[in-house]
């Protein structure tokens, strides 16, 4: 690759030219990012994930204008008008913009004016007056001067000195303007703060770019970048005068200025407004994908509830609620229908056998239409057989998000897994098995599907596809897999896998039994070395002979570990998980050629907690039982909640009520907040206090503030308005507990 390549994607990345190269190498030797972060510090100098991801991209950014530089070469020396000092101007250029305006004169165009003009033959006449040919430009009849005017007009909008300055004009001194569109809509719209706004370019927020995007989109609104006309003629004259010293003369100077008046009207302002708005469009895509992105990681990174039997519900009303038993390693056992509204009794029976038979350590209740009920009703099931049954273990019930559940549902992945089961039963064992693991489940979803994000239909898809699947990948390479029980979509993340290689490995599972080490997967056909090489370290299989195959070590280091423990005296087995051996290895000792301090220190770490998971230890979630539905709801109410979603504009948190309610970045502390995802995280507990309540529109709005104040509150869904808004479930409807309590035979009776 182009060195010089290699040292710009290093600088736009903070690093050095030698760490650059580092990671250039290792990419085009077909490492994964995730390897290269756990696996080569030595080589590239420590660098985290974040930052191999922004030289990986920038070196694909840079490769992309080489490329595009090697295609104009060629089309402008095909031309016969590749001069020395076009083609040093052109080889010296790395920004795309710049590149294309280079490029603009030589461009194949359609027949524009201009040329209909030289075909008509006034192209002498044009060169006079730019020249200063004063005679020739007042001889000239009208209808002469606008045919030269239009030639001139091209060579002023085909300027590149041009053509930057007014691109940089519009990014920098414009102001977004948004209009209703006419006819004006009839009913009300969200909307409608934009039917007269305006805000300078240079510091409106990309929540708000994209919501009068939309606005526009949706037809509501009429959208257009607005720049003084006068400041932008003095600055393109400026340089027309520079390009053009001979004219002088009033007569042709008047013709020049009426071109470029012409030129600025009809040919420059139009594509570098549009220029702009999509560069615009962009830097709000690549703003709100970080948040959507960020997001993703803290949910994907929840605390599991991990390897305990769960029973999930699918709440339903007229369809009842979808009851299936998973045992302790998300394997399905059975399923059942209650109707907790419809035979309370019957209901309140079924899930107590189920709980006798099965012993769940917790029930998952669906969040959806419901789910607070069902909840209740669960609670008050559970508490009556305790007091019937003191023997019994009591479950804790757990409230999970719903999101993306029926998607799953429907995919080819749940067809393939329960391919007998009905699609609500698909995504009752979706919701247990979240709770078990989140990160292990979602990753059968589309992201895009979660909805934890703003605008993520509005921006620019493969951008944001690209993202989520590197937020994936990182995630899962960073917690690890345990090679026995992974499903395909699980291992198909794994670095160096890929969708063939799981189904390969998941084949080889099922035809051979469980994997005892991690060299039975040199056994999986079409895995081979370099696989082998970028996956095995992130794959686990607990209970191997070898201890290090549990563990995040390499297998690459595993004669250098037993090295270690044959120098403290002790067998690798009493070495691996010994807190107290580990910290007596004096990593010095062990530097060498190939293996540098941070991997050695990685390694001790690893020897102390081998396998250990990073995710946070699982809390369930603490709602008011009183508080269920959005009229239990009061100003001043002090509640504790869930951050669902983070956007530009502040938290979305559920406080256990079907709608979740908006702690806009004004409320969400007592300091000043400029960027929410600075002191919230997808997932967090928060205690909030109703600063506003709007049950017309089924609106809550919450503070975090010690001393909120409640006259902001309506105002900061307005605030939020085209925005993603706070989830909300479906309508809810109450029924009474069960009055008895029993046992059926056969808990899953009604299968």
């Amino acid at each position: 690759m182009n060195q010089t390549i290699i040292e710009k994607a290093g600088a736009d990345a903070g690093v050095s030219p030698r760490q650059a190269a580092a990671v250039q190498k290792l990419l085009a030797d077909g490492a994964t990012v995730p390897f290269i972060a756990r696996y080569r510090k030595e080589a590239h100098g420590n660098l985290d994930e974040v930052a191999i991801g922004k030289i990986q991209e920038r070196l694909a950014y840079y490769s992309e204008i080489e490329d595009r530089r090697q295609t104009i070469l060629k089309s402008i020396e095909e031309q016969g008008k590749l001069t020395p000092e076009l083609e040093g101007r052109i080889r010296e250029c790395w920004q795309k913009s710049a590149l294309e305006d280079l490029y603009q004169p030589y461009k194949p165009k359609r027949r524009t004016r201009a040329q209909i003009a030289k075909e008509k033959g006034f192209e002498p006449l044009a060169d006079g007056i730019w020249s200063g040919d004063a005679p020739a430009a007042a001889a000239a009849a009208e209808e002469d001067l606008q045919y030269a005017r239009d030639i001139i007009a091209e060579r002023i909008a085909d300027n590149a000195a041009v053509r930057g300055c007014v691109r940089r004009l519009f990014a920098t001194k414009s102001t977004v303007k948004s209009e209703v569109a006419q006819p004006k809509p009839s009913e009300p719209t969200k909307f409608e703060q934009y039917y007269d706004y305006s805000e300078p370019i240079a510091t409106i927020p990309s929540h708000r770019y994209l919501a009068v995007r939309r606005g526009q989109k949706e037809g509501v609104l009429w959208v257009k970048l607005d720049l003084d006309r006068s400041m932008a003629m003095e600055e393109i004259m400026e340089i027309v005068r520079a390009e053009a010293p001979d004219c002088k003369n009033a007569v042709c100077a008047a013709q020049v200025e009426k071109a470029a008046e012409d030129a600025y009207r009809r040919l420059l302002a139009p594509s570098c407004e549009m220029d702009v708005a999509i560069d615009k469009k962009m830097e709000a895509d690549r703003a709100a994908v970080e948040i959507f992105a960020d997001n993703l990681r803290h949910l994907l990174l929840a605390a599991p509830l991990g390897e305990k039997a769960v029973l999930a519900i699918d709440p339903g009303i007229r369809t009842g609620c979808k009851v299936a038993m998973m045992d302790a390693t998300g394997k399905y056992i059975g399923k059942t229908v209650v109707f907790p509204q419809q035979k309370p009794e019957e209901s309140a029976r079924a899930i107590a056998a189920i709980v006798n038979k099965y012993r769940p350590e917790a029930i998952a209740v669906g969040n959806g239409t419901a789910g607070r009920e069902t909840e209740a009703f669960v609670r008050q099931t559970l508490k009556r057989l305790k007091d019937r049954h003191p023997e019994i273990p009591t479950p804790a019930v757990v409230s999970v998000s719903e999101a993306g559940a029926s998607v799953y549902s429907a995919s080819e992945i749940a067809r393939k897994e329960f391919p007998d089961l009905d699609l609500t039963v698909r995504g009752a064992i979706s919701i247990g098995r979240r709770l078990q693991d989140p990160l292990a489940e979602l990753v059968k979803i589309d992201p895009k599907a979660i909805g934890v994000g703003q605008y993520q239909h509005d921006v620019h898809q493969p951008l944001l596809g690209a993202k989520l699947d590197e937020v994936v990948v990182s995630c899962v390479n960073g917690v690890g897999v345990e090679l026995n029980t992974a499903s395909a979509p699980l291992l198909e993340r794994v670095s160096g896998v890929g969708a063939s290689l799981a189904r390969a490995i998941v084949a080889w599972r099922d035809e051979n039994g469980r994997f005892t080490s991690r060299e039975d997967l040199k056994k999986v056909k079409g895995l081979g070395a370099k696989a082998f090489e970028q996956c095995a370290g992130f794959l686990r299989i607990r209970g191997a002979a070898n201890p290090l195959d549990a563990s995040a070590v390499h297998p690459e280091r595993y004669a250098l570990v037993e090295k270690m423990a044959c120098d403290l005296g002790v067998s690798l087995r009493d070495l691996v998980g010994n807190a107290s051996a580990a910290r007596k290895i004096d990593v010095r000792k062990y530097i060498g050629n190939d293996v540098g301090e941070p991997t050695l220190r990685d390694i001790v770490e690893e020897l102390a907690k081998p396998g250990r998971d990073p995710r946070a230890v699982f809390e369930p979630p603490k709602f008011r039982d009183d508080v269920t539905k959005i009229e239990d709801v009061r100003e001043g109410m002090k509640l504790e909640g869930i951050v669902t979603n983070v956007t530009a504009f502040g938290a979305f948190v559920d406080i256990g009520v079907h709608q979740d309610g908006l702690v806009h970045l004004s409320e969400l502390s007592d300091a000043y907040v400029s960027d929410p995802g600075a002191v919230v995280k997808t997932g967090d507990r928060l205690k909030v206090t109703v600063i506003g309540i709007d049950r017309a529109r089924g609106r809550i709005s919450l503070s975090a503030k010690t001393r909120p104040s409640a006259a902001a509150g309506g105002a900061h869904f307005a605030a939020a308005a085209g925005g993603q808004g706070g989830a909300k479930r479906g309508p809810r409807t109450s029924f009474a507990p069960p009055s008895s309590s029993g046992f059926s035979c056969n808990p899953f009776a009604n299968l």
